[in-house]
């Protein structure tokens, strides 16, 4: 009687514990990337009082220090139609052992007289790591796997956080630039 009690409990304290487990390995935390037809697409716009060729400098000024590596034809700016447009690349580290992604992508600012606005989409990624193919590809299939539930690897969470808050910096950063 005893044992079957003692089994009993067993069955029953495994029966409630399984779906526990199975939650703990499971990462919930959510990250936010905005999409826009299937691409990652951050757009931010932004009123501000000062003049459409002040912030116009100060958007060339940002971008320059920003991305100072940009090759000239890469590179674009109009005064007249208030845009500029270029290629952005932050670093993405995912690892404790060394590995990490350069990540690649387009930026475009546009100026207005009310105020002016920045795109940053088409984002690439390129692995640093052994093993790995060490050319560029789109990041977007590789999030929508993520979104799914099917990372690619264990590093997709701090691949994705890292897009994320450095994509959200580079906005904040441009803003503080015309802000001054």
């Amino acid at each position: 009687m005893k044992q079957k009690i003692r089994s009993g409990l067993l069955l029953f304290t495994l029966y409630i514990l399984t779906p526990l487990a199975n939650y703990a390995q499971q990462d919930t935390s959510k990250i936010s990337i905005p999409m826009k037809n299937g691409k990652i697409n951050y757009e931010q716009a932004f009123t501000t009082n000062k003049s459409k060729s002040e912030v116009f400098a100060r958007a060339e000024k940002w971008f320059a220090k920003t991305f100072p590596d940009e090759p000239p034809k890469l590179y674009s700016s109009d005064k007249n139609t208030g845009e500029i447009k270029g290629i952005g690349m932050f670093k993405v580290i995912t690892s404790n052992t060394g590995n990490y992604y350069w990540l690649k992508f387009d930026v475009n600012i546009r100026v207005a007289e009310s105020g002016y606005a920045i795109v940053t989409n088409n984002y690439y990624e390129k692995p640093i790591e052994k093993g790995i193919s060490n050319e560029y590809s789109k990041i977007s299939y590789r999030w929508w796997d993520y979104r799914q539930g099917h990372p690619w690897s264990v590093e997709d969470k701090r691949l994705f956080t890292g897009l994320d808050q450095n994509t959200l910096q580079l906005i904040s950063s441009l803003k503080q630039s015309i802000d001054q």
